[in-house]
């Protein structure tokens, strides 16, 4: 029989329950997908915690997977049983043997790519997409600096900005992972929590900054995030690993400089964005631009892959195999 881990309400991993489900049966515009791999994130955390609230409990987390179509609704015409496809975003609902998906948010994976891959890299990719070209167009001229540059995100973040040209500073908390960051492309390194962030960018840059600084780890990091940033450029802050964001003064962006907050979960509700950005990471993948390590733990432990995200100890993404 098929598993499914419920929330049963917001907290720790103890919140974390296995239960057993029977495949539901897919109505209208409906799918059900059978998970070869779901994809675990920060998001999940966020989720499990309460920082983002769910409408009820108990409740399935997870907004990414990739799998097989096992069983269509009358009014599905675009999807066949046995077709192979990702997805990401809302409904959440990842962390189960199948689910049932609205079909429009079923992106269908070519031959080449594969189920753990498309579930290790899609939501992060679409991130890294969105960061790069919508919350602020990178090119071969802009200077970039990424956070947690060997995680799942900053690796694919550093990929992508070498693959347009940028020039990318990694912030990394060890040399283990900065070795990482350099196999990845970033060409500056920044190593250790307790390090000189401003500093060391600032003498990387000639005293300018860089144009954008992505900032996923919240805490009191954004606010030295934004003494990164030159004059109009921008400061990205998307995720809070390291706790609550402390209120920002407006005069902390002068001179000239702007924060942005952006979402890919919002972002991704837009269906002609969350195409486009589902095709473009897809192909990226494909053509080997975005690749991520996995390491897999069964979907019955994913308590234990929410331990290790949050200690910091994964590097790439971490996977739940049904």
């Amino acid at each position: 029989m098929d598993i499914a881990i419920t929330l049963t309400a917001p907290g720790g991993i103890e919140q974390l329950t296995v239960v057993r489900q029977q495949p539901q049966a897919p109505e209208g515009n409906e799918i059900r997908v059978r998970h070869h791999a779901i994809g675990v994130n920060f998001l999940d955390i966020y989720h499990r915690k309460g920082l983002y609230p769910l409408a009820s409990y108990p409740a399935i987390i997870g907004a990414e997977g990739a799998g097989v179509v096992e069983a269509v609704g009358s009014e599905v015409t675009a999807l066949s049983p046995g077709d192979r496809v990702a997805y990401m975003g809302a409904p959440v609902g990842a962390y189960a043997s199948t689910r049932l998906l609205p079909a429009h948010r079923a992106i269908r994976l070519p031959n080449h790519v594969a189920s753990t891959q498309a579930a290790a890299t899609l939501l992060k990719g679409m991130t890294a997409y969105m960061l790069l070209t919508r919350t602020y167009a990178v090119t071969s001229a802009s200077t970039i600096l990424v956070h947690a540059a060997a995680g799942g995100l900053g690796t694919l973040l550093v990929r992508w900005a070498k693959h347009l040209g940028a020039t990318v500073i990694g912030a990394v908390s060890n040399e283990e992972k900065a070795a990482l960051a350099r196999a990845n492309g970033a060409d500056h390194l920044v190593i250790g929590r307790d390090a000189d962030l401003v500093g060391e960018v600032m003498a990387l840059t000639g005293g300018r900054g860089v144009d954008v600084g992505y900032d996923g780890i919240g805490g009191a990091m954004l606010a030295k995030t934004i003494q990164c940033i030159r004059p109009f450029g921008m400061a990205a802050s998307f995720g809070q690993a390291a706790g609550p964001i402390p209120p920002v003064s407006i005069e902390a962006l002068r001179p000239n400089r702007s924060l942005s907050h952006p979402s890919i979960m919002a972002a991704s509700t837009d269906a002609d964005f969350y195409a486009q950005a589902a095709v473009a990471v897809i192909n990226a993948i494909g053509l080997g631009i975005l690749s991520l390590p996995v390491r897999e733990f069964a979907l019955a432990d994913a308590a234990a892959a929410h331990t290790e995200l949050e200690a910091g100890r994964s590097s790439g993404s971490l996977l739940l195999i049904p």
